[in-house]
This record gives C-alpha cells, structure tokens and sequence, in this order.
C-alpha cells in the first residue's frame, strides 16, 4: 500500500518541468534492392557518400561519377554544373545534369524509354530503379568484357553457358538466371568450388532444404563467393526469390574472378 501510494503521488505531482514534445522521425524503410544499390555505388568510392538512394541522386552528380566508373572518360565535365544548387536557378541545373546523364545512358545502349531528368530529381522509384540497375549491369559486364580481351558485350547465354562448362563434373546446370534450381543456391556452390577447389565444404549446405536452409545456403555461398575475389552484391534472399538480376551480378561476378585467373 505504502508503495501504491507513493507511486500515486509522484504520478500526479513529480515536480518535473514539462517535456516539450519531440517529433519523432520514423527511418526510412529500404528494400532489398535498393539497398544492394547503394552498397554497389559506396563500394565505388563515389563522393558524397549514398546513404538515401533517391535523395542523394537529385543533383545528378554521383550517377554522372558512376557513368565515370563504368566507362572512364565518358563523361564531359564541362557540360556538368556541380552545384551548390540554389533555387530557383539550382532546380534547371540538377535537370540539367539528370538530362546529361539519361544522354550518356543512351550512349551505352540502355533501355530508357520514357525515362526523363526530371523523373530522377523528382525520386521516382521505379524509373531511378531502372536506370540504377542497367548501370550496375552494365559495370559488371564491363568487368567482363575487359577480361575477356576481345571488348565485345557478353550476353547472359555465354556466362551461363560458361557456368554450366565449368560445373559440368557436377551434373548441374542452369537455363536461366531464375532456373528453380538455383533457389537452394547448391549450383553456385559447385560454381564456386569449381573456380577454386577447397572453397566449400558441401557439409555445410542442405540441398533442396527448407526455405531457413536454403537461406543459410545462400549465405554461405555469398561469402565464399566473396572470399574467392567475387564483387557480388547479391543478398541471400535473392537466390531463395529466384531474383534473375541480381543472381545474374553473382554469376558475373564470379567469372570475372575464373577469367582473371585463367589470364
């Protein structure tokens, strides 16, 4: 009762200033994929740092450094305003870099039809989504296409036709890059194995497992991927939803790793 009763009284009169109310700010949910995004831009060293995909690409200047990473020399600094932005003169001139590098993204043959300046600046998710994967994509192939010594595009057909060369002692193979086999991440792992012998311990993994397991797959794939020299980008869930693009960037990956030794 003695402690019902103090604990009363302090309610009702704690002699405490009043709390001014703070509004508190909810973070920003970020997908999956979006957030693979933005650790393929970081891990490029692109300046200012990405920490909200769409806010910190309104001005244009970090996708026209990533046009730089994936083909240097593409881009012609002089026609880039690079800020500070200030209204209203600062709004035309983010446009205008947005417009520049839509231009630069034809120029590499991307697929950007009804995509604008303004619809990047303007943070549409699904046209910046877009843009952002083809060039991801495109920096990977580009790897590639380096390694492969004739400069020439390597289609998707060729690296899984590669894929299924290098696993063929396994009796695994793939048709596409969402082929239901590969939602236990198991042709990977011989993948994996098969550029460098010793690197997965197939005790570790649970063919045709539950759903935990193949995540756990997956998992352990990504890092031993990762430990071979793989630049993968892909998260664990990707293999499991059988996400074709970003199970493509894995595969990519890795062959950029074999080419890179066999050279």
């Amino acid at each position: 009762m003695n402690l019902a009763f103090v604990a009363n009284l302090f309610n009702c009169y704690p002699g405490l200033e009043p709390v001014e109310e703070v509004e508190i700010v909810l973070p920003v949910e970020e997908t999956r994929e979006e957030k693979t995004f933005r650790n393929w831009m970081n891990s490029l060293g692109v300046d200012p740092f990405v920490n909200n995909l769409y806010e910190d690409l309104r001005d244009g200047l970090v996708l026209l450094r990533l046009f730089d990473k994936i083909q240097p020399g593409v881009v012609n600094w002089n026609k880039v305003n690079m800020g500070p932005f200030q209204s209203p003169r600062g709004m035309l001139q983010m446009v205008e870099n947005h417009n520049y590098a839509i231009d630069l993204g034809g120029q590499l043959n991307f697929s950007l039809v009804g995509i604008q300046g303004k619809d990047i600046m303007d943070k549409n998710k699904t046209l910046t989504l877009g843009l952002v994967w083809q060039m991801m994509r495109a920096y990977t192939l580009g790897i590639l296409n380096k390694l492969s010594g004739s400069g020439a595009r390597i289609s998707d057909n060729e690296i899984i036709a590669w894929a299924n060369g290098k696993t063929s002692n396994s009796g695994i193979s793939i048709t596409r890059f969402n082929d239901s086999k590969l939602s236990d991440a198991m042709p990977v792992a011989h993948l994996v194995e098969a550029i460098r012998p010793g690197t997965i311990d197939f005790s570790f993994l649970f063919p045709h497992g539950t759903q935990e397991e193949c995540l756990m797959n997956a998992n352990y794939v990504i890092s031993a991927g990762r430990k071979i020299g793989g630049v993968i980008f892909a998260l664990p869930e990707d293999f499991v939803e059988l996400k074709n693009k970003m199970i493509m960037t894995v595969y990519a990956a890795l062959m950029a790793v074999d080419l890179n030794v066999s050279n």
